[in-house]
């Protein structure tokens, strides 16, 4: 077995693929990566089989050496990328000989970068995926974050893999991890139990980051919210939720979240906008607006159509 050897792990480094779906049921959440959208361009960036295994690297600190010739392309969080010491280009793919050494400085824009290889990291799959989920204990390696020492296996490379093309993102399609955000929100049933008072309140008055963020839920920070209900029925939690636990203070709910749960909320976030938000730091400033299914149905095709015309434009090197 060969691939790549760990270094330094960095604060937070997991093995995340597309994700663990059906599985509810059981009490198992769906994991995956944080940023669907970066981690799709660095699988696509290699040609890989869209969900392929790669890492989801939290605020940089990665050091890795390899073992077999293969190729890498990183894309997300602007962290400072080097492969034997000389600086490498985000949003594109670079060769890699055995013995070389990738590091990933730490992130001057956005949270959470992802490095993939060609072929994706060969793990075994628990319950229909080997995306890693800390609170379960399930997926990656031994279903905890990535440590010192840890060898990651990837695909053996073939004549054809090794022969494909590298292909870079051109710069003008890169996301901006600094611009301002608002989160457009699906309003589901439990809305109505909000005055409208308190549902103008929230959409009129900006909302802050809280530092008690991770891939569970996004907490946030601002004007508390009164629920006119004091009681509910536990229910299924979708991706993007946004729920108000009893201090009125809403919470996102995003990849790692819980698979029941009991306080009101006001809808689900549009899952692009779950992606931008994952990017953004403690302490960062967002807004909500309200759109309708259909809005939200047409904004996913457009965005659809949009990742395949960028596709078309990929520069060969």
């Amino acid at each position: 077995m060969s691939g790549f050897r760990i270094e330094q792990a960095g604060l937070l480094c997991t093995l995340q693929d597309q994700g663990r779906f059906g599985q509810s049921r059981l009490g198992l959440t769906t994991a995956g990566p944080a940023d669907g959208h970066a981690f799709r361009w660095a699988n696509a960036l290699l040609g890989n089989a869209a969900g392929s295994c790669a890492l989801e690297i939290t605020l940089g600190g990665l050091q890795l050496s390899t073992e077999q010739d293969t190729a890498i392309a990183v894309c997300g969080a602007a962290v400072p990328l080097s492969i034997n010491g000389k600086p490498k280009a985000l949003w594109q793919g670079h060769a890699i000989k055995a013995g070389d050494r990738i590091e990933l400085g730490m992130a001057t824009s956005g949270v959470r970068a992802y490095l993939a290889v060609a072929g994706g990291f060969s793990v075994q799959q628990q319950f229909g995926s080997s995306a890693t989920v800390l609170r379960e204990g399930i997926g990656g390696l031994d279903g905890g974050k990535l440590t010192a020492g840890q060898l990651l296996p990837v695909t053996k490379q073939t004549a054809a893999m090794t022969a494909q093309p590298l292909f870079a993102l051109p710069e003008r399609f890169w996301p901006d991890y600094q611009s301002p955000l608002t989160l457009r929100l699906i309003e589901g049933y439990q809305c109505e139990d909000f005055s409208v008072a308190e549902r103008q309140r929230f959409y009129q008055h900006p909302y802050q980051i809280s530092p008690k963020s991770d891939r569970m839920g996004y907490r946030l920070q601002g004007p508390p919210l009164h629920c006119q209900r004091s009681s509910l029925l536990s229910e299924g939690i979708c991706y993007g939720a946004v729920q108000v636990p009893p201090d009125g203070q809403p919470i996102v709910l995003l990849c790692d979240r819980q698979t029941l749960g009991g306080y009101p909320k006001l809808g689900s976030v549009l899952s692009l906008d779950c992606w931008q938000l994952a990017q953004r730091p403690a302490g960062f400033e967002l807004n909500f607006a309200a759109i309708s299914i259909e809005q939200a149905h047409n904004t996913l095709h457009l965005q659809e159509q949009r990742f395949w015309q960028q596709h078309s434009q990929l520069e060969v090197l």
